[in-house]
């Protein structure tokens, strides 16, 4: 049996792991990054793939879990912090950026991705700033990185300060980058942390899409716009859920089915995150990224509490 075959194999064996319920996300995460650095992923192409339509499936079983009024008033009572909270965002990543002498493409890229949805809102500017591939792959790489830190530290802080369920899974949803880490981080804090911050994220989410287009209107842009079609996946959940309330129990199902297939996209994140992909990040986009990503994180819990927005 050569090298390759009994790389595969072991990859299969933890992936199948993946799927048992008593796996946690964090220790999914974990263990894809481990076998990754050790043995290395056989299917990187493969697995990136499958872990994107996986999460966007999961978001959407997630639905079935809440009812439209949760989503509603979750929704509504972020947008306007939500919304000042990216600006704010974008402002600080910028400032970093010359700061640090990060070229302005990436310093871009680094500050969309930290302020509204990771990878998916640096996908979708990538092509109206006309990003090189090197580019878009330091940017993503920075931002995967800290997102994979996320997880696991967001949770420690939150039992640390002695958090609330509601107070924690709103600071998760606005401080972390991607939607897999946010749900990832809340479902291991708790089911209402899970709730809410899938939610507050969600709703950062949408602002992709009007931000890409005035950016691309201020650059004269004709790049891709994007539109994340999952969030509406998941508000449709959650209304069918409320609306047909005699199938509770298939609801219930579908969204532990969804909390499962987070578990198994959590590790394919994690074995995507490669020894290639840290050296490329570079010293100058990470310093911009760890800073932003510090500073906006703990300036949100400071106004969070302070306010008592949560």
């Amino acid at each position: 049996m050569n090298n390759e075959l009994i790389r595969k194999i072991i990859f299969v064996l933890c992936l199948l792991l993946c799927f048992l319920p008593w796996m946690d996300a964090a220790y999914a995460l974990l263990l894809g990054i481990v076998l990754s650095m050790t043995l290395g992923n056989p299917w990187p192409k493969q697995a990136a793939q499958s872990s994107k339509k996986l999460l966007q499936l999961s978001v959407i079983g997630l639905g079935f879990g809440l009812s439209l009024g949760e989503v509603w008033t979750t929704g509504r009572e972020s947008i306007i912090y939500t919304l000042v909270g990216i600006c704010f965002t974008l402002l600080l990543g910028m400032l970093l950026g010359r700061l640090f002498k990060v070229d302005k493409t990436t310093a871009s890229l680094v500050a969309f991705g930290t302020a509204i949805c990771g990878g998916s809102a640096i996908a979708a500017m990538a092509p109206v700033l006309k990003a090189e591939d090197d580019e878009i792959a330091v940017s993503l790489a920075t931002v995967f990185t800290l997102n994979a830190v996320a997880l696991f530290l967001f949770p420690v802080v939150g039992h640390l300060l002695h958090l609330n369920q509601t107070l924690f899974g709103t600071w998760a949803g606005m401080a972390i980058h991607d939607t897999s880490s946010v749900v990832g981080a809340a479902s291991v804090y708790g089911a209402k942390a899970l709730a809410v911050g899938t939610t507050v994220k969600l709703s950062r989410a949408l602002w992709i899409t009007p931000i890409v287009l005035v950016v691309s209107w201020r650059n004269r842009s004709t790049g891709k716009k994007a539109f994340p079609l999952f969030i509406v996946g998941f508000i449709l959940a959650a209304a069918i859920s409320t609306l047909v309330p005699q199938f509770a129990t298939q609801w219930h199902w579908l969204a532990r089915i969804a909390k499962q297939l987070l578990i198994v996209t959590l590790f394919l994140i994690g074995a995507g995150l490669s020894r290639e992909l840290f050296r490329r990040v570079g010293v100058r986009p990470l310093l911009q990224g760890v800073t932003l990503w510090l500073l906006v994180g703990s300036l949100t819990l400071v106004a969070l509490e302070l306010f008592g927005i949560a």
